[in-house]
């Protein structure tokens, strides 16, 4: 699994690299499908001189590809509500999962099982098939 974080008219500090990665380990606790996370961070400046703090998030699992973005005043609010959202997706995709392989075993032992009018009978044999 790989963790990329990168910034955009933002400086990465230490900080907040490791309070990303301490983040993300909730995520990576419930799925074992990731492949590669890319964390990008960057300041919007808006018309009336309001700082944003935006915060956005490429999730690659097998199979698929989720994303998320959060913006806030605060980019430690921003990174809290992306990992929130982040958390719903991953919980909702492993769940499509589990009940794709539920309803798929539900299928194999219905198809699996037969009526007991079908059970198999061995069939008499006459003299002339014997022989």
């Amino acid at each position: 699994m790989n963790i990329l974080i990168s910034g955009h008219h933002l400086e990465l500090t230490p900080g907040i690299r490791e309070y990303i990665t301490t983040k993300l380990e909730r995520i990576t606790r419930h799925c074992d499908r990731i492949i590669e996370i890319d964390v990008t961070l960057s300041v919007d400046t808006l018309p009336q001189k309001e700082m944003r703090q935006r915060a956005e998030v490429n999730l690659r699992l097998k199979g698929e590809t989720l994303h998320a973005e959060d913006q806030a005043q605060d980019l430690y609010a921003a990174i809290d509500g992306l990992m929130e959202k982040l958390d719903r997706q991953v919980a909702k995709s492993k769940g499509r999962i589990k009940d794709h392989r539920q309803e798929s075993t539900k299928r194999m032992t219905a198809n699996s099982t037969f009526d007991e009018e079908t059970e198999f009978q061995p069939e008499e044999r006459t003299e002339t098939q014997r022989q």
